[in-house]
This record gives structure tokens, sequence and C-alpha cells, in this order.
């Protein structure tokens, strides 16, 4: 019985990846070694990463909110205690949009917090 060779199947990887690392500097681009290992770190650091976003933008949302509330006379942790107390079910992506584009708005809530402290 012959033995079976990679040929084709050894191919169709190579491209893949070699596909995938397009856009890469240098030989990462074009060699398949070095084109694996930078693809390999590539897609662990992307996986980790998409993780740290969230972290990221929920940190982004509590710095904004803190600024907005400080401006009417209320810290960022007295602000949401009172919300919850409240029974204000307002997430801090929509807080954060709404310290920006509607300041209005945003001290109905501040005011709203204040009377639940």
């Amino acid at each position: 019985m012959p033995r079976v060779k990679k040929g084709v199947t050894k191919r169709r990887r190579h491209k893949k990846i070699l596909k995938m690392a397009r856009g890469f500097r240098g030989t990462r681009s074009k060699l398949f070694r070095p084109a694996n290992e930078a693809i390999l770190h590539a897609l662990a650091y992307s996986y980790r990463h998409r993780r740290t976003r969230k972290r990221e933008f929920r940190r982004l949302w509590i710095a904004r909110i803190n600024a907005a509330a400080r401006k009417d006379g209320i810290s960022y942790s007295r602000l949401i205690s009172g919300l919850r107390r409240a029974g204000v079910a307002v997430n801090r992506k929509l807080l954060a949009d709404l310290a920006i584009s509607d300041e209005a708005a945003f001290g109905q809530l501040v005011a709203k917090a204040k009377q639940n402290l």
C-alpha cells in the first residue's frame, strides 16, 4: 500500500495561514513559519483583547459619568446608589451617553438620585 503524502493538504493549510497573514510586515506575510507564529499570537491577542475591551469601556463610561455627576455636585458612587434606591435601571453605557449628549436628562437623573439618598 502506498504511503499517504501531504501535498494538497499541506498546501491548503499553508495557503490558509498565509491568507490570514496578509498585511503583516516582511517575512511574516511571505513565509509559512513566521506567518504561522504571527497568526497564532494575533489570534491569542484578539481573544484576550475581546475581553479586555469590555473592561476598558466600562472604565471609560464610569469616568465620564463621574465627571458629569461632579458638575452637578454628587459623586459617582452616590449617584449610582441613589439611582438604584430610586428603582431607575439605567446601565452605565446609557448614562455616559446621556452625560455627553443630553445634559438636561442627565441632570434630571441626578436630581432623582439625590432625592433617594
